[in-house]
């Protein structure tokens, strides 16, 4: 069904005044200054409806040219090449995995199959090694004692390269391992012992270092402290080196972490350090093998990626979405994203499922938050709970192709979903979009009124508002894996990984986006309520204790992602914690859902659009 196109008219300023109410039996004074609102007329069956745009930039990727691009890697020329390669690299892993030689030695052994298997996994090509993987693992984990591991299995001492990857590797893949093995590389004052010289060697181990503290769990100090350390050691050891691949692979890590960082990207500047790495420059090891391996499959996946992105841009334009000039069109970024953490090629229902409903779940942030009039979302909030064709009636013109396209797209994702699960989930999704709809409507309810809520309130509303629960739960129960009802429970809201995931990313989102928001006359955030509830502190103060917040809240993320005594699987839980990751992206350096003109269309461009030179 096509949309009606709304277009702005002329502006109007709107006056809101400050309101007293009260809270759970409390009388508390709601101060909020007289904003001015700015508000546009706009015409809708022949009367004048008094509306508030918030003016956010056009689609940037036109429908013409997405169908436009093409590209040579689907050929089946470029699979078999791949498929001859993915049986070398084998061999290659096979073959130092069963017997010592030249170059995999009981002094060097445990180092060289944990920077192998590192190497598979940042490359993006470890779909097709999981056996190997595990093999790998398992053996280094039986070499793993309270004080880490050397080099080798013969090593004496325990090295702090081995033991700091190897601790991060292994607890991502569900080994009880203790951070406290890092205890035995501080010197007696209880500092992480370093040379006078900043070595290549020393370098990559406290880059090790690093990247092991991101995985940190709540109540391990010492990861807070290798963290702290290894993040001056790095941005002082950068600052002498000549630029190369090291200094480009420290740069990446220092800037995205762990939570920040996606898959694909990493794949994409993985492929162009990998070769300079030292540890990888002996003809013997066949190692380039993987690299040329990875440039095939990133490419073979930027094929796939033009085919979906195709059918996204056409399903965008046919829904009518192209006429609507109100909300933010960010169809292609959402898409991005979903390839950004899912390069799998038979997941093609998740990527595209999940751009359609995260582009929805925007499209109806923008008409509760600013375009809809009060009863027009009454009137659509209870079409919604109605879930009916025949609900649109009483909508508005605008909200009626709305409406049809959201029914359409959630029963279109049951039906895949079914066929993954073998049951019906279609009230999986109806129960999400009502929570998003009604804390939606909660908002509304305070923008129109001017109410401030108190802190505890609007971040209990706003994490369930954000749509992290909407936008994940469907496009997961297509990917082919069994998700029954106790692991759902893991996953889908109110579950705690499902509420953290919803906190950071409420809190996180707030700091870059409450200024623009309170220009346009909303002035609930979690800033202004906490200023509110804490009138002796600025807002700089609030983003600290925000920015506080969200630190603990990560350590309680990765535990309920990575906990050992978990009866559900990290391969489970892994799509929900990538989701929430993504978006942490996008709040990086900005508000990157309304303003996708500058890092997130370089993400579009390196991950989507341009394949890697071969």
């Amino acid at each position: 069904m096509a949309l009606l196109s709304v277009a702005p008219l002329a502006p109007r300023w709107c006056v809101h005044k400050s309101l007293v109410t009260s809270s759970k039996g409390k009388v508390v004074r709601r101060t909020i200054s007289t904003s001015i609102r700015m508000c546009r007329i706009t015409t809708e069956s022949g009367e004048g409806v008094q509306r508030r745009i918030a003016n956010h930039h056009s689609n940037l990727w036109d429908d013409n040219f997405i169908q436009s691009l093409s590209t040579p890697y689907g050929a089946i020329s470029y699979h078999e090449s791949a498929q001859k390669l993915i049986g070398e690299v084998k061999e290659m892993i096979n073959s130092i995995s069963v017997k010592d030689g030249e170059l995999i030695t009981p002094s060097n052994d445990l180092l060289m199959r944990l920077s192998i298997v590192d190497s598979i996994e940042r490359l993006g090509i470890d779909r097709h090694f999981k056996s190997e993987i595990k093999s790998a693992l398992d053996y280094v984990y039986s070499y793993w004692n309270e004080k880490g591991i050397g080099w080798g299995r013969d090593s004496v001492v325990a090295d702090l390269n081995s033991t700091a990857l190897g601790l991060r590797t292994l607890r991502l893949h569900g080994y009880p391992v203790s951070s406290d093995v890092l205890q035995h590389f501080k010197e007696q004052k209880g500092q992480f012992a370093c040379s006078a010289i900043q070595t290549e060697g020393e370098i990559r181990s406290v880059l090790n270092l690093f990247r092991a503290s991101q995985i940190a769990f709540p109540g391990e100090k010492v990861m807070e402290e290798a963290e702290v350390f290894s993040t001056i050691y790095l941005k002082e050891a950068i600052l002498k080196l000549p630029v190369c691949g090291l200094s480009r692979e420290i740069s990446y890590v220092l800037e995205y972490g762990w939570h920040i960082n996606l898959p694909r990207l990493e794949a994409r500047n993985y492929i162009d350090v990998f070769g300079e790495d030292p540890i990888y420059l002996t003809p013997n090891m066949k190692t380039q093998k993987l690299l040329e391996l990875a440039k095939l499959e990133f490419n073979m996946f930027h094929s796939l990626q033009q085919q979906e992105l195709k059918l996204l841009s056409r399903w965008w334009k046919d829904s009518g979405f192209s006429q609507m000039t109100f909300p933010r069109h960010r169809h292609v970024e959402y898409y991005t994203l979903a390839s950004c953490i899912d390069s799998e090629p038979q997941h093609s229902s998740f990527r595209l499922g999940f751009a359609k409903i995260f582009h929805l779940a925007t499209v109806l942030d923008d008409i509760y938050d600013t375009f809809g009039t009060m009863d027009e979302l009454e009137l659509f909030t209870a079409a919604v709970k109605r879930w009916h064709p025949s609900a649109t009636e009483w909508l508005p013109e605008y909200m009626k192709g709305v409406y049809m396209v959201l029914y359409e797209t959630v029963n279109e994702m049951a039906g895949e979903a079914e066929k993954s699960q073998g049951r019906d989930t279609l009230n999986y999704g109806r129960n999400a979009l009502e929570a998003y709809i009604d804390a939606s409507m909660e908002e509304a309810k305070w923008i129109f009124s001017g109410f401030l809520p108190t802190f505890e309130e609007y971040l209990d509303n706003g994490k369930v508002s954000f749509g992290y629960g909407i936008g994940t739960l469907q496009p997961i129960l297509t990917l082919g894996i069994p998700f029954p009802h106790h692991i759902l429970q893991e996953i889908d809201f109110p579950s705690r990984l499902n509420d953290v995931a919803s906190s950071i990313l409420r809190l996180k989102g707030d700091i870059h986006t409450y200024q623009a928001e309170r220009s346009r006359g909303e002035k609930s955030s979690c800033i202004s309520c906490y200023t509110e509830e804490n009138p002796e502190s600025t807002e700089e103060d609030a983003i600290n204790h925000i920015n506080s917040m969200v630190d603990k809240l990560l350590k309680e993320l990765n535990w309920e992602y990575l906990r050992p005594d978990s009866n559900v699987p990290i391969t489970s839980k892994k799509h929900a914690f990538d989701i929430l990751r993504a978006f942490y992206h996008l709040y990086k350096y900005r508000d990157g859902f309304s303003v996708a003109n500058y890092e997130i269309k370089n993400l579009v461009m390196t991950t989507v659009i341009e394949p890697v030179p071969l």
